[in-house]
């Protein structure tokens, strides 16, 4: 695209969400390598009593994250300014669909997604027990909840939704904390929790304070976001999803500066795909009760840069292979060969997201014999192929 003058970028951004953050490092990406855009962020405490400088500012676009407020919502789309929102934020105030004449992108996180991928983690882990604790009165937390459950009860287990307190007068913390610490105690042990976000991680690590209950050895926590800061702040650091909000950033960069050239593309929506789990202390737990399978599994997690065989799992514990494979098909839910190939999967696909290692070399230090090997069991498992799985979730266009 030939643009002989920087094009100017309304930010109505809320900082202070790691998820927003990582919009604004995307978008500010793809300004670098291709906008040459002029971007004025307005500040979060004005615009959201009315954006009061939309007209003064005379921008091209608006790029907006952190929305909340419906006067917030209806300004943006009635400004007539080609528009990137959040789409839960959009639909939490404007529920009604509305458009402007220039058009509007959404960005779209993909919330279920985001609890399936923390469901299936504790699911690996071998948890029988499982919590949700989120915020009800957020589109985006009762997808998120909606993710986790569902794939909870497709393992028929049962997953313990926390009740937030109705009344607002309950809702300060001094009074939720207790609430929330009574629920913790009463759930059974060891229990995977999931939170909507890490905020709520960081109350749940309070209230288990309070009510002396032990994290991880007593409920692994995961939130949503991977807010950095919040997650190494504890003294138990937090597990979290990643929502993979920079590339959301830069696609929707991309999208604006299509609307802002005059394009009227037909998909206006960009999916924040979530990466993954990065693990932290929060969900540091492998409680089976079994010894042997412990270790079985300990060993696996322990070679999963080498090429390992069941029998070499059977010779890390005192049983035959027959009682080890039918103790830990029981007690974990699949067999010693499924997990080993689960974790090798796991381990490449980190790689190929971190590095730049060539898929063979990836194959070969995630324990797999080839790079054929690894493609069909990486597939298999992930229903993509290595390559495409490592064009779909690097951030590094």
């Amino acid at each position: 695209m030939n643009i002989k003058y920087a094009r100017r970028v309304i930010l109505l951004l809320d900082p202070s969400r790691s998820f927003n953050r990582d919009l604004l490092v995307g978008l500010s990406r793809y300004a670098r390598l291709h906008g040459r855009w002029s971007l004025g962020m307005d500040s979060w405490n004005t615009y959201d009593i009315g954006l009061p400088h939309i007209a003064r500012w005379q921008g091209e676009g608006i790029f907006a994250a952190g929305i909340y407020s419906r006067e917030t919502a209806v300004k943006i789309i009635d400004s007539g300014l080609p528009a990137v929102t959040v789409e839960d934020e959009l639909e939490d105030h404007l529920p009604e669909k509305k458009e402007n004449s220039n058009g509007t992108a959404i960005i779209k996180t993909d919330s279920p997604a985001a609890g399936k991928i923390a469901a299936e983690y504790f699911l690996e882990r071998g948890l029988r027990h499982f919590a949700f604790c989120g915020v009800p009165s957020k589109s985006w937390s009762r997808k998120r909840k909606e993710g986790f459950c569902r794939r909870i009860r497709q393992a028929n287990l049962k997953c313990h939704i926390y009740p937030e307190p109705s009344l607002k007068k309950d809702n300060v913390w001094e009074k939720e904390r207790i609430a929330l610490a009574d629920w913790l105690k009463s759930l059974p042990k060891p229990a995977g929790l999931m939170t909507c976000n890490d905020e709520r991680s960081c109350e749940i690590v309070e209230a288990a304070h309070l009510a002396d209950v032990k994290i991880p050895e007593e409920i692994a926590v995961i939130g949503v976001d991977n807010d950095e800061l919040l997650c190494n702040l504890l003294d138990t650091p937090l597990s979290s999803v990643d929502l993979n909000g920079d590339k959301a950033g830069y696609e929707a960069a991309a999208l604006l500066d299509r609307l802002m050239a005059g394009e009227k593309p037909a998909e206006r929506i960009v999916i924040a795909e979530p990466r993954g789990v990065v693990a932290r202390k929060s969900t540091d737990i492998l409680k089976i009760q079994d010894t042997a399978v412990s270790a079985a599994i300990r060993f696996i997690q322990d070679s999963a840069g080498e090429i390992i065989r069941v029998d070499d799992v059977v010779n890390s514990t005192p049983l035959s292979r027959r009682l080890l494979e039918r103790r830990f098909r029981r007690t974990v839910g699949r067999s010693i060969l499924n997990e080993i190939q689960r974790v090798h999967v796991a381990l490449a696909a980190d790689m190929l997201l971190k590095t730049d290692l060539p898929i063979s070399l990836v194959a070969q230090k995630s324990g797999f014999s080839s790079a054929t090997h690894l493609g069909v069991t990486f597939k298999k498992t992930m229903k993509t192929t290595p390559l495409a799985y490592r064009k779909s979730f690097r951030t590094n266009y």
